[in-house]
């Protein structure tokens, strides 16, 4: 099944040399910078490790590359030194004063640059031509039972889509390493596009009867996944374009980030290494937590109803914490502040939604939960993270099925791990090999630490 309709053979050469050939430029001179870096600063300490950091897996430590964004405990993230509200203010968007296009991103991501309407446009264009999905992917995921999670039917699909790899295909006719990159951009390009088509697909066939939607070619990217979902409403649109972007990329210690730097590394390709990644962020402590918390939600909103009172509100929070469950979609393991995409949600909910019962108890929350973990003395982070609005917003346009959000943050998420992925390539990171110990060692390397 095709659902991308090909643009040009033309067009879609200049939109690829156009992204193509500024990486081109741009990679020569990061690859000086690292190796100068390399030769006169390897020996500089970053940091002491302390037992905690590797008993308490690895917190806190600094251990890896990633150029594609940085995250702040106070600021958030930044996406190539820009905060969330500077991208929205810089980025091209489908219209005037609207959310921005994730192609932007995308390309702000890859090159360090703001790109303008026109590159942004193209590079629409050649993410379209490239999603063209083989009848095997589909086949793959019809062979899992439709009652499977929805993670499981998309990283099966994803799995799939690795028969087309370029990077395997080249590596194996012996290609220069100097470059590896390029196949890798293929590959990255290729399935960054591909992955609404299999996420939309998936979704249709668990809740649509598996009746499926062909593309509008006259949408972007976020906004032809939202078509393709089946939702159509402008501002459903330009939710999902604000999705895509501020979950797309959150420095890489994150275990989605993290594990598709880890396998490719091994010179795994792109489709492994996002198919592993896509894993990890399946599990409850990572991307799965934005379906706990519309479930949570929901939960308080059986019991008590939809104009629950502060005072309700916080028995049932005192309810959940005091049966040894936490409160979903509050906490961060690096942030010690709101969330910036929790922001940037509430802002485009006061804009769209204000009225929606759920949103205002999504409000309410954000005024009662904070001093009840911080009454509780255990909590780094009392505020809410990303996850403590999402899923409100997309129940509201009638994405209604928790147990699919998962996927869409994984559609989002190969924007960053692809780019940085690229970048690893270009930039001749080695295989990742952090050194193991023992309880024993530990033990007896504090003795004698003790003892001296």
């Amino acid at each position: 099944m095709v659902f991308f309709r090909g643009v040009t053979a033309l067009s879609r050469l200049r939109s690829r040399v156009d992204l193509h050939s500024q990486l081109k430029e741009l990679i020569p001179e990061q690859q000086e910078r690292l190796k100068k870096l390399k030769s006169e600063h390897g020996k500089v300490q970053l940091g002491n490790i302390t037992v905690d950091m590797v008993i308490g897996g690895m917190r806190g430590m600094t251990g890896l590359l990633w150029e594609t964004s940085l995250l702040d405990p106070d600021e958030g993230i930044r996406f190539r030194g820009l905060s969330i509200p500077e991208c929205q203010n810089v980025l091209p968007a489908a219209k005037p004063d609207g959310e921005p296009l994730p192609e932007g991103l995308l390309w702000l991501l890859l090159t360090g640059k703001v790109p303008n309407k026109d590159q942004v446009d193209a590079l629409s264009k050649d993410l379209r031509a490239r999603a063209v999905v083989p009848d095997y992917v589909y086949k793959a995921i019809d062979a899992l039972p439709v009652t499977a999670h929805p993670m499981t039917q998309f990283a099966s699909g994803v799995m799939a889509l690795q028969v087309q790899s370029e990077f395997q295909k080249a590596y194996e006719k012996g290609i220069s390493k100097a470059k590896y990159w390029e196949p890798t951009y293929e590959d990255s390009l290729n399935l960054i596009a591909r992955v609404p088509v299999v996420a939309a697909y998936v979704y249709r066939r668990i809740y649509k009867d598996g009746k499926i939607i062909p593309l509008d070619d006259s949408l972007d990217y976020g906004g032809n996944f939202s078509h393709l979902l089946g939702f159509d409403d402008p501002k459903m649109l330009e939710l999902m374009r604000l999705y895509i972007t501020i979950h797309s990329d959150h420095e890489g210690g994150n275990v989605s980030a993290h594990t598709g730097h880890l396998v490719a590394s091994a010179l795994s390709d792109p489709y492994l290494s996002f198919a592993a990644a896509l894993n990890g962020l399946a599990g409850p402590l990572h991307g799965l937590a934005n379906q706990e918390v519309l479930l949570w939600i929901k939960s308080v909103v059986n019991e008590c109803g939809e104009n629950i009172t502060k005072e309700q509100l916080k028995d049932y929070v005192w309810k959940t914490l005091n049966s040894g469950k936490v409160v979903p979609g509050f906490g961060h393991g690096v942030l010690r502040k709101t969330d910036p995409r929790y922001t940037c949600q509430r802002e485009f909910a006061l804009k769209h939604l204000p009225d929606d019962p759920l949103f205002q108890l999504v409000s309410k929350l954000y005024e009662v939960v904070p001093p009840i973990l911080t009454e509780l003395g255990k909590v780094k982070n009392p505020w809410p993270n990303v996850d403590a609005h999402s899923g409100v917003l997309l129940n509201y346009f009638g994405l209604t099925e928790a147990r699919y959000f998962t996927v869409l943050f994984g559609v989002s998420r190969s924007l960053g791990i692809c780019s940085q992925l690229i970048w690893d390539r270009a930039l001749g990171l080695p295989l990742e090999r952090p050194k193991s110990v023992t309880m024993e060692f530990l033990e007896n390397y504090c003795k004698k630490a003790a003892s001296s």
